[in-house]
Parts: structure tokens; sequence; C-alpha cells
């Protein structure tokens, strides 16, 4: 199975970092958002990705191209033009990387890398720029499972602030973030 990986927004809300960078490959313990999202469907077994570049997208390119290197323990040997690699450690990964054009949108991401999944019975579809707690495998289950064209898993995030329970103008309560709509 393949993940789609849309990487290609502008990420104005966090423009100092996103001036340089697109937001996928803005860091998070020293490793891209991007590489977390990769891991963690890896560890359920997907490790074939196609990545819907735009905005920026060469860093995704470069980050990728270097990513070898980066991850081996290496000697140059300057004198006679050579490199050594001494410790390999790659992941399992097969990553394809597609310009989708910067002011695409999502349906036109998707369409643009319809030919690298045409072969597949299905797929798995994210957004590059978050991360979420959900059970990769028991979601490609339930899709196979149920035979239907999507399957789509949602969150209720926490709401962002506090609630009064009131009785006419006195508070009889607090209740902390309740999940809700985000807002």
């Amino acid at each position: 199975m393949k993940a789609v990986i849309l990487a290609g927004g502008l990420g104005s809300r966090i423009s100092e970092e996103t001036h340089l960078k697109p937001k996928p490959m803005i860091e998070i313990g020293g490793k891209p958002i991007l590489w977390d999202i990769m891991k963690i469907y890896s560890a359920h077994g997907v490790h074939d990705f196609i990545v819907c570049c735009g905005y920026k997208g060469y860093v995704i390119k470069e980050y990728f191209a270097n990513y070898f290197l980066h991850m081996s323990d290496v000697t140059f040997d300057m004198v006679h033009n050579t490199m050594e690699v001494h410790r390999r450690q790659a992941e399992p990964w097969r990553v394809t990387l597609v310009d989708t054009g910067e002011d695409t949108l999502t349906g036109g991401r998707l369409k643009r890398v319809a030919e690298y999944v045409r072969a597949e019975n299905a797929f798995c579809f994210t957004y590059g720029d978050g991360l979420a707690d959900i059970d990769i495998t028991q979601e490609i289950a339930f899709h196979k499972s149920h035979g239907k064209l999507a399957t789509v898993a949602a969150v209720q995030p926490p709401g962002r602030y506090g609630a009064l329970q009131m009785d006419a103008s006195k508070v009889t309560g607090f209740t902390e973030k309740p999940r809700g709509d985000g807002g």
C-alpha cells in the first residue's frame, strides 16, 4: 500500500519558519514533520510514499537526495576525492516526489499523482503538516472490511477555552476545555 502526502502548502501562519522551507520540513526533535509522518506510516507497514510537493518543493527533494549521506557515517578523502561510507542507516522507504504546483488545491494535487497510485486497490492520503495518534493498521483494515470508496479518520479537537456553568448570574462550575470544534 502507498501513502500520498500533501506537502505543497504555503504555511503562511508560521511564516518565520516557512520563508526558508515548506511547512512539512519544519523540524521537531531534529527531524522534519514529514519524516515523523512517514515513520508513523512505516511502523504500520506502509513504506511507499508519494509526496505532493509545491511551495519550496526543492527543499524536500534536496532532503531526500542527501538523506543517505546525512544518516550515515562517512569519511571524505580530500586528497583522493573519495568518500567511504562506514555505517549505512536508511529507512525501508520508497519515496516519489512530485511537483504538483505552488497554487494547486487538494483535488488537483491528487489528480497530478494519480498515475502513481492507479494500480493500487487503495492508498492512504494525508496532510504533511500534522501528527496524530491514529492506528493506521486498524484504519486500513476498517476501510478494506467496509468496501467503500474512501474512509476518513477525523478527530474532535479539544476546545481552546474552558467553559463556565451558569445558574442565572451565578457561576456554578467550570469545565476545562471541553471537546468541540477546536474553536
